[in-house]
C-alpha cells in the first residue's frame, strides 16, 4: 500500500461505509431495555451519544466513532477521523476530554503510514483539548481507524435530538456533499479544488459552533454524518414527536458536489440512506440524492427558537438555515 492508494483500498470511503440504517434500526429494535436512573440518553432515540450522570453537577457524554479511509492522505485521513468522533459529543452539547483510538490495520503493510494516520488523529485531539489515554488495534486487510471518546457535560444543561420544538428554525453549520465528493474522488474524476474544500470542511472541529450555540436557547440538536441530513433530521423528527420540514432551495451544498452527482458518483450508503429514509418523506426535490448523502465530520443540526437563529447566524456566518420544526404532519419529514 502507497500513500496515494489508501482510498482504492476500500469498498467504501468514511462515513459512507457505515452499516445500512435499515439493518441498524431492524436489529436495536429487538435489544432488550434495561432501566438505569443514571442514563439520561440511551439508543432508543438514535441520539449522537451516551449520557450517564456521575453527580448532581457531572454527566458523561460518551461516543464511539470509527471508518475506513475517506481521503489518500494518511495524516489527513486520521485528523478527519479524529474530527469527525468528536463530533458527536459537541452534538450533545458537551466538551470531550479524553479518547481511546480504534485501529484495524493489514499487519504487512508500511508502518510509516500508519504512523501518519495516528500522528493527525493525534494532533485533531489535541486542537480539541481532548488527550488519547490508549487504543486498541487489529490485523484486517481493510483499514479502519477512529476513538471512543468521552466527554462532560451538565445533567440538566445536555442537548438531546429529541428537544425540537413547533416553530423552531433548523441551522446547518456545513455544507453538504462530502460523500458524493469522496466518491468520486474514488472514481478518480474529482477535481482537485473540490477534493480541498471537502477536506477542509471535514477537518474542521464542530467545536466553535458547539460554543457559540452554547449562549442560546438551543431545543434540539444532532450533526449530520453517516445517514445523511434527511436521515439525521428523521432521527430528530420522530425523537420530538414533530415533523421537520426542510427546505432544499436554502440548503447550501460544497462546491462540485451537484456536477458529481449528476455524474452517478453515488454511495452504497447514500442507496441505503435512500432506502431506509425516503419512506419518511413526503416532497421531493431537484437534486435530492445531496440530501441523503452520507456525510464525514459534518455540521451540526441545530433546533432553536427565530429569535436566536438569527442571532447565531451572526455569530457563525458559514452557518444557514434550512427549515423549521412544524406539528406532525403527515410524515416526520416534509421537504419543499
Amino acid at each position: 500500500m502507497t500513500a496515494h492508494k489508501l482510498t482504492a483500498k476500500v469498498r467504501a470511503g468514511g462515513c459512507a461505509s457505515k452499516l445500512s440504517p435499515k439493518i441498524l434500526d431492524r436489529v436495536l429494535s429487538g435489544m432488550p431495555r434495561f432501566s438505569n436512573e443514571n442514563v439520561l440518553v440511551g439508543f432508543e432515540t438514535s441520539d449522537d451519544a451516551g449520557i450517564y450522570r456521575i453527580s448532581k453537577d457531572i454527566a458523561l457524554v460518551q461516543t464511539v466513532d470509527f471508518f475506513t479511509p475517506v481521503v489518500d492522505d494518511p495524516y489527513t485521513f486520521g485528523a478527519i477521523a479524529a474530527a469527525n468522533a468528536l463530533s458527536d459529543v459537541y452534538a450533545m452539547g458537551g466538551k470531550p476530554i479524553s479518547a481511546l483510538s480504534i485501529l484495524a490495520w493489514p499487519a504487512d503493510e508500511d508502518a510509516s503510514i500508519l504512523e501518519k494516520i495516528l500522528r493527525g488523529g493525534a494532533e485533531k485531539l489535541k486542537e480539541a483539548d481532548c488527550v488519547i489515554l490508549g487504543g486498541h488495534s487489529v490485523n484486517d486487510p481493510e483499514v479502519k481507524f477512529g476513538y471512543a471518546v468521552t466527554g462532560l457535560v451538565h445533567p440538566d444543561k445536555f442537548k438531546p435530538n429529541a428537544g425540537a420544538r413547533v416553530d423552531d428554525v433548523l441551522v446547518l453549520t456545513k455544507k453538504i456533499g462530502t460523500g458524493i465528493i469522496t466518491t468520486a474522488l474514488k472514481q478518480g474524476i474529482a477535481k482537485l479544488e473540490h477534493i480541498d474544500a471537502a477536506i477542509s470542511s471535514m477537518l474542521t472541529l464542530n467545536r466553535a459552533a458547539a460554543e457559540a450555540m452554547a449562549e442560546f436557547d438551543v431545543h434540539g440538536l444532532t450533526d449530520v454524518t453517516g445517514f445523511g441530513l434527511l436521515g439525521h433530521a428523521r432521527e430528530m423528527a420522530i425523537a420530538s414527536g414533530l415533523t421537520l420540514e426542510i427546505n432544499s432551495a436554502d440548503v447550501q451544498f460544497l462546491e462540485g458536489a451537484v456536477d458529481y452527482v449528476r455524474a452517478g458518483a453515488l454511495s452504497g450508503g447514500l442507496r441505503n440512506n435512500r432506502d431506509f429514509v425516503s419512506s419518511c418523506v413526503e416532497g421531493t426535490c431537484q437534486f435530492d440524492d445531496l440530501l441523503y448523502d452520507p456525510q464525514t465530520s459534518g455540521g451540526l443540526l441545530i433546533s432553536l427558537p427565530e429569535t436566536d437563529a438569527a442571532r447565531l447566524l451572526e455569530k457563525l456566518p458559514h452557518a444557514f438555515r434550512v427549515g423549521c420544526v412544524r406539528e406532525r404532519g403527515v410524515k416526520p419529514l416534509l421537504v419543499l
